[in-house]
């Protein structure tokens, strides 16, 4: 097998990328029997990719309750990320898009919300009809970004019939204050993650890599913070420039720094399956963080560029492509399932 770095610069779509030789040196040596990557390809993100079939854009719809709504107007958003997903504002609505989307051939869904002041997002009109959805649809499969909740809360999302639980895990201070703009602690996204993992759901964090207007800051504490409340998965997404508000603007993370942080993160949680999820700055940083993330073994990437699959095969990783989108924890046979809900 060619060395790494060599074997990048045979892959057309990736020879003129500047990879770090020492990051894919040490990544490299780390590297043990060649893991299996499950590549996801769900439907409510485009997917233009030439090599992969099945990109079917009513397989997995996103869904928001608010439409593009949401209170807490964070740096990095501002409710943009919300505006292109389906809005379903009341329960009717949700219980007729959810129709229509399994007769188009839809097999689950994200939902999410924009949150109020608190960061919550406020699903409580919606319980009786998700358990409706689950009794009707046992096989559709429900991701819910939960933001912070109480165990009360929990338990209302586990007996709707959530199949997996989404949060974001902020390890600094500063981040959640000013760029979340809230008056929340380190703490309390600590105590939302345990209540999460001791309830039946699958529960699939997120860690935003620069969430810091682009700069790496907390990221490390909440990888501790996994250590100490195992989760089914861990979704890594790296945060994207062009959302932020000009008098607030957010650097591209440095790409190079993302690798080492999926290093970090693939030694800190060894039996815990990392993803890269969708969000990640585009052109060229975008193609070095997937070919990081492959050679950091990671087990999932979302939505893969042309000359991702190459690279994998060379690499030696068998492959699976999936439909489904990748907080969906019971698509790896690795994991430890929970109960059925």
């Amino acid at each position: 097998m060619p060395d790494w770095l060599a074997a990048t610069r045979q892959i057309e779509a990736l020879e003129d990328l500047a990879l770090d030789p020492l990051l894919v040196s040490q990544l490299e040596a780390q590297r043990h029997a060649p893991a299996p990557i499950r590549f996801h390809v769900p439907g409510f993100k485009s997917c233009n990719l030439d090599s992969v079939a099945g990109c079917g854009k009513e397989s997995w719809p996103a869904i928001s309750i608010t439409g593009g709504d949401c209170k807490l107007q964070c740096d990095h958003c501002k409710g943009k990320i919300l505006a292109p997903m389906i809005p379903a504002r009341t329960a009717e609505d949700l219980w007729r898009i959810v129709n229509e989307k399994i007769a188009l051939g839809a097999s689950g869904m994200l939902l999410t919300g924009g949150s109020n002041h608190c960061n919550e997002v406020e699903y409580d009109p919606y319980y009786p009809t998700l358990r409706r959805i689950k009794n009707a649809f046992p096989r559709f499969r429900i991701a819910l970004h939960t933001a912070l909740v109480d165990g009360d809360t929990a338990l209302r999302m586990e007996d709707a019939g959530i199949d997996t639980a989404m949060m974001d895990v902020i390890g600094a201070q500063d981040t959640i204050t000013q760029v979340y703009h809230l008056k929340r602690s380190v703490a309390d996204f600590e105590r939302t993650l345990e209540t999460l993992t001791a309830s039946r759901m699958q529960v699939v964090p997120h860690i935003v890599i620069g969430l810091h207007y682009g700069k790496m800051l907390g990221e490390w504490n909440a990888l501790a913070l996994l250590q100490r409340h195992p989760p089914s998965a861990v979704v890594l997404v790296v945060a994207m420039p062009f959302y932020a508000p000009p008098q607030r603007p957010f650097a591209t993370p440095d790409s190079r720094a993302v690798g080492y942080f999926f290093r970090e993160a693939r030694r800190a949680l060894p039996g815990i399956p990392l993803l890269l999820g969708c969000a990640r700055p585009p052109g060229r940083a975008k193609l070095e963080i997937e070919s990081y993330a492959i050679m950091a073994g990671l087990d999932g990437l979302a939505h893969p560029s042309e000359g991702m699959l190459e690279l994998a095969s060379t690499l030696g990783r068998a492959m699976r492509i999936s439909p489904a989108c990748c907080s969906i924890a019971s698509e790896f046979s690795i994991f430890n399932p929970k109960k059925s809900i």
